[in-house]
């Protein structure tokens, strides 16, 4: 017997007035923080290591939700899945790094940049599968938190699963802040599962074993040469023919994604679409020049040499970063004409006043999504329309704006141009190199052009531009790729038959179908606010940890409230709910932009937390009066698996209809909600 069954066999709930137990309370903590933290750790590790992963973490995110609620229906039985999960989470981590795994990718309905010659299993077997993986490993500290649940009122029960969780992203949110390596979050979620499962005789052994398996795989993983960790990627460093001619490349996730060479090197031997920045403006001189996706320092070296006398480069990603400060062979990072900025493009554009000669885009392509967030990478919102109207508004009067990268689809290369022609006005230079690598330069003033003898003219049937609202730039257009459904059709029927397994006939879940509707709009709302805060503010990794803090501390709040003052009825708080979420859309997101940051900050933190606040008061009222917590809160998180599976409409209807759908969710869990159930007015 586990000690989680031992616990719940022993105690039973105090009452509503009664101090909560301190063991039942500390453990609760325990064990939500732990598999909050182990969420989170998972999304980051399989990322780094299944190639192309990191394009489809929301799967990941999926398969925890499920993990959870399967974990919370598991803990009303008498036997227990956590003495187990330590060891299948030894078995992911070692078969992994053992036998590397990768998802091969083909077609050109959207864009996933790679320089592999990939080969796989194909996405739609290898996604549900670790989807899988992913929800077996979560049940087991989600069971030990439904045990917990077992034994507290219902909203002292949730008050302290809350705090844990805060507890638990706060420490990933240190570790990443500190680039700390891949054992340091494996000996971390070794002592959690060794703490939460000492007293349980035979599974305190062997759930050391799995924890010495963990942290010795991962230690080797960390040791190995050139490898380090930022808080977006795995980077992997490895320089090749040393001597004057030395290139160092950087890996990140397993996929090439930079090399760093001497200026001189790039700009007389490798392609010349180094060159064509510089030979696509006018004679004047080269004063200030802003590069976006500055990197390891190549281009900001190039700009140097071609006489720039200030530059500011920027990147999101301050590991990258400090690699060309060390190992640039043109000590770039050195010079004092040059000032570094660690921060999202798009953001940094935003918050300055300062006007440039030239204005560049260098690469700056991502492998990795925003958390929580299945189709915004981190350089979404850097190529929208509006994106490069805020790029013009801040060039010089002969300032000239540029953005070069390898492609791959000749569709790509048209989009980009023509959101360039929309943007300034008029048709840009276009440049190709091989196979839809290409460099589009536009001139605040079309005098300032100097296009090429084979400038590549636009077609006029060209997709249409990428905006703030429908940031997929990589995305065709049409119906929802068919990679996605299914995935996602997948994800769905495993998740109904393990629902149906452990939580036996479906009918017997009708008293909290309103809970399952909630989960599904929440989970839509807080990717929605995901996307907002990343165009307001960003889509670096402080901002999206911000806001999945925030939303932890509103929901706290909000249980708070319900707890200890009096509330209205629920309908009225539901009517609340709609009446924040229709003034989240009437405000849309672009007129905020101009506010400078305090403002900004916090009118968005009020579109985008009262909603959260109100329906989260609704679902503290209503699961304060269920009969069993254990289900409810179950059934709550499976709800979520909807909403990430309907997020992914946001490709058909934008973010900002999202809201929409959300609204309808919460209408179907107002009309669900059992009529007979008491309301009150003053739980807890």
């Amino acid at each position: 017997m586990s000690s989680d069954t031992e616990l719940a066999t022993a105690s039973a709930p105090s009452p509503d007035n009664q101090p909560a137990d301190r063991a039942v309370v500390l453990r609760l903590i325990l064990a939500s923080s732990l598999m909050l933290f182990l969420e989170l750790a998972l999304i980051r590790w399989l990322g780094a290591n299944v190639v192309h992963l990191s394009y489809f973490t929301n799967f990941v995110l999926l398969g925890s939700f499920l993990g959870i609620g399967v974990g919370f229906l598991i803990s009303r039985k008498s036997w227990s899945i956590l003495p187990y999960t330590p060891i299948l989470l030894a078995v992911l981590v070692f078969v992994v790094r053992a036998f590397p795994v990768s998802i091969d990718r083909a077609g050109a309905d959207v864009i996933f940049f790679t320089a592999l010659g990939m080969t796989g299993p194909p996405a739609w077997l290898i996604l549900p599968l670790i989807f899988l993986l992913v929800a077996a490993i979560l049940a087991g500290p989600a069971e030990a938190v439904g045990r917990c649940f077992a034994l507290l009122p219902p909203l002292t029960s949730y008050r302290w699963d809350l705090v844990g969780s805060i507890i638990g992203i706060s420490l990933f949110t240190v570790v990443s802040f500190l680039w700390a390596p891949s054992y340091v979050w494996g000996l971390m979620v070794a002592v959690g599962y060794v703490v939460l499962v000492w007293g349980a005789g035979w599974a305190r052994w062997t759930t050391m074993a799995a924890g010495a398996v963990i942290v010795t795989t991962l230690l080797v993983e960390s040791l190995a040469a050139g490898v380090s960790w930022s808080p977006y990627y795995k980077i992997t460093t490895e320089t090749r023919n040393p001597g004057p001619e030395a290139r160092t490349y950087i890996s990140v996730n397993g996929v090439p994604h930079q090399s760093m060479s001497p200026a001189e090197w790039k700009l007389t031997r490798a392609s010349e679409i180094y060159r064509a920045v510089y030979e696509r403006r006018g004679d004047e001189p080269l004063e200030d020049v802003l590069i976006v996706g500055a990197g390891s320092g190549s281009d900001v070296a190039i700009a140097l040499q071609k006489g720039a006398e200030h530059v500011d480069a920027v990147d999101i990603d301050p590991r990258i970063m400090k690699i060309g400060v060390d190992d640039n062979p043109d000590g770039a990072y050195q010079d004092p004409r040059v000032d570094r900025h660690v921060n999202d493009g798009r953001a940094y554009l935003q918050n300055i006043d300062q006007e440039y000669d030239l204005i560049l885009f260098a690469l700056p392509d991502s492998l990795a999504l925003v958390s929580g967030a299945s189709q915004i990478r981190l350089e979404s919102f850097l190529f929208t329309e509006e994106a490069l109207e805020s790029a013009r508004d801040h060039l010089t009067d002969d300032g000239v704006f540029a953005m070069y990268n390898y492609y791959r689809e000749d569709w790509l290369v048209d989009r980009l141009g023509g959101t360039a022609a929309d943007a300034f006005g008029h048709a840009p230079c276009i440049d190709l190199f091989g196979s839809s690598t290409a460099i589009v330069t536009v001139a605040l003033d079309p005098a300032e052009q100097r296009c090429g003898p084979d400038n590549y003219a636009l077609p006029a049937d060209r997709i249409a531009p990428a905006d703030d609202n429908a940031p997929f730039l990589y995305y065709k257009g049409g119906m929802v790729p068919s990679i996605y459904l299914w995935a996602i059709g997948g994800i769905i029927v495993i998740s109904l038959l393990i629902v149906r397994t452990f939580g036996g006939p479906f009918r017997a879940m009708r008293p909290y179908a309103d809970l399952f509707f909630m989960g599904a709009a929440f989970l839509l709302l807080e990717t929605k606010n995901i996307a907002t805060f990343a165009l307001l503010f960003g889509t670096t990794w402080i901002v999206n940890a911000l806001v999945f803090g925030g939303v932890l501390v509103i929901v706290l709040a909000a249980v708070e409230t319900t707890r200890r003052l009096r509330t209205p009825s629920l309908p009225v708080v539901f009517g609340l709910v709609a009446a924040s979420l229709a003034v989240a859309y009437v405000v849309q997101p672009e007129w905020l932009l101009p506010l400078s940051f305090w403002p900004r900050l916090v009118i968005a933190t009020l579109l985008a937390f009262v909603p959260i606040y109100l329906a989260n008061i609704a679902f503290a009222k209503r699961f304060a009066v269920s009969d069993n917590p254990q289900a409810a809160f179950g059934i709550n998180l499976l709800g979520a698996i909807v909403g990430g599976c309907l997020e992914y409409a946001s490709l058909l209807t934008g973010y900002r209809n999202l809201l929409i759908v959300v609204g309808a969710l919460y209408l179907l869990a107002f009309l669900l909600k059992p009529r007979e159930a008491p309301v009150l007015s003053r739980a807890g």
